[in-house]
């Protein structure tokens, strides 16, 4: 009789890794895994009632728990703000009026992934709704102009990411609930670091451009200061637009929920601007949006399912509980609970294992030495970590959903973004004032 968590969690890695390889749904196969593992493993569960009774209840519970919140109504929203966007003619002119002020930056508008996944991050605070916007504005245009489409879609899954980091965040309101940190602090300590990883991307871009200029189309085209102001007519209504949304939510005028249904009338308005809107053109957005989302809302009510499983078991606090035992120093510690929430983040959606985790490994960490607000910020890099890597990578998914290429060509396209990440995990430990400047402003 196998009882130790550390070796179900291998079990279970296994299972859950054989079912896709088996090419099902992502979404099935983690269901599959938490009904395998509950069968498997019955032993470790209160014998109350029957082992079917238990799955049936725990998965119609586990659904409902993860599909019914109203933060999660915003990304149907944003998603089909990105398809009306998309459809229309708006794609295009947003980077026809950057390419005059790009066209001179290695990697032209290849940043512009990264500057509108930064703006988008700001106004969603969700990780998947700024990937999906971003990716359905941005992907297609850019294959179209002969720009490197790895480097395209690598730089769109990382940027993807800055949905948690740059406030508002649904991680961080969570981790502030739990740990009993300001929340608006939180929110101060993520703009800085979500910079210095959206220009770590750039950078990378600008270094990629310069070793292989064929990322890049051939043609240099040149522009006059006269084109730079020309080209704002085609910035200044999409600009508009994020200024609507981003300007009601800091306002306090309205929700992020309310903002996406702001943001959607001002999709449709541009668009009525620009002649390039009509009833087929809404029917297609609304379609394209209603199937990614079901395809998100699938695979979120599948990770809630398998999360609710794992907890039962015990895998999460087994795991933290081991690191207690190692006597390790601080930064050590903290290199080693990164590790264990990288593979945590193979398994479990972000939520669940800030929310699953937490209670274990925070007392830890503040015995370390570790200041709480610091560590939320460093736990929502390891939350942005899990939606790059496999097999519980929300963004991968989402991307594949786009671009319709093949995971593993995705994985190889976003390795390098994935390291980026780790470097600036890096940073903001051995510079934690990267973190802690502007919340310290608030004091003064």
């Amino acid at each position: 009789m196998i009882s130790d968590p550390l070796i179900l969690a291998c079990i279970l890695m296994v299972i859950m890794f054989s079912f896709l390889l088996s090419s099902l749904w992502i979404s099935i196969s983690l269901i599959l895994t938490g009904i395998f593992g509950m069968l498997i493993f019955e032993h470790n569960l209160p014998a109350t009632i029957s082992i079917y009774d238990k799955i049936g209840d725990l998965l119609a519970s586990s659904v409902y728990d993860s599909l019914n919140s109203w933060s999660l109504a915003a990304l149907p929203m944003f998603i089909l703000m990105g398809e009306i966007l998309y459809k229309s003619s708006i794609s295009t002119k947003l980077l026809n009026g950057l390419m005059p002020w790009l066209c001179h930056i290695p990697g032209k508008l290849l940043h512009v992934n990264v500057a509108a996944c930064s703006l988008f991050a700001a106004i969603s605070g969700s990780s998947a709704a700024t990937t999906a916007t971003v990716g359905k504005i941005t992907l297609d245009e850019l294959k179209k102009r002969g720009y490197s489409k790895s480097l395209a879609i690598g730089s769109l899954a990382g940027s993807g990411t800055l949905g948690f980091l740059i406030p508002p965040s649904l991680i961080m309101i969570i981790y502030g609930v739990l740990s009993d940190v300001s929340i608006g602090k939180l929110f101060m300590a993520g703009v800085l670091p979500g910079l210095l990883l959206a220009s770590l991307y750039s950078f990378y871009i600008m270094i990629v451009a310069k070793l292989d200029p064929s990322i890049e189309p051939e043609y240099e085209e040149k522009y006059t200061w006269k084109d730079k102001k020309d080209s704002i007519k085609d910035l200044a209504p999409v600009f508009s637009l994020i200024t609507l949304v981003l300007g009601s939510i800091y306002s306090g005028l309205a929700t992020p929920t309310e903002a996406a249904a702001l943001g959607v009338m001002g999709s449709i308005v541009l668009a009525v601007i620009y002649k390039s809107f009509s009833f087929e053109i809404l029917k297609i957005a609304l379609l394209n949006a209603i199937r990614t989302t079901v395809m998100i809302s699938f695979i979120i009510a599948g990770a809630g399912f398998l999360s609710q499983v794992i907890g039962f078991l015990g895998i999460a606090t087994a795991l933290s509980e081991y690191i207690t035992t190692l006597g390790l120093s601080p930064y050590m510690l903290i290199l080693i609970i990164g590790v264990m929430y990288i593979v945590l983040g193979m398994i479990l959606d972000g939520i669940s294992i800030v929310v699953m985790t937490l209670p274990i490994v925070l007392p830890i960490v503040v015995l370390a030495g570790f200041d709480p607000l610091w560590f939320g910020i460093f736990l929502v890099f390891m939350v942005e970590m899990s939606q790059i890597t496999p097999p519980v990578g929300f963004s991968l998914f989402i991307i594949q959903s786009i671009s319709n290429e093949k995971i593993e060509y995705i994985l190889k396209a976003t390795f390098p973004f994935f390291i980026l990440m780790v470097i600036a995990v890096a940073l903001i430990t051995y510079f934690p004032e990267i973190v802690f400047y502007l919340p310290s402003l608030m004091l003064e």
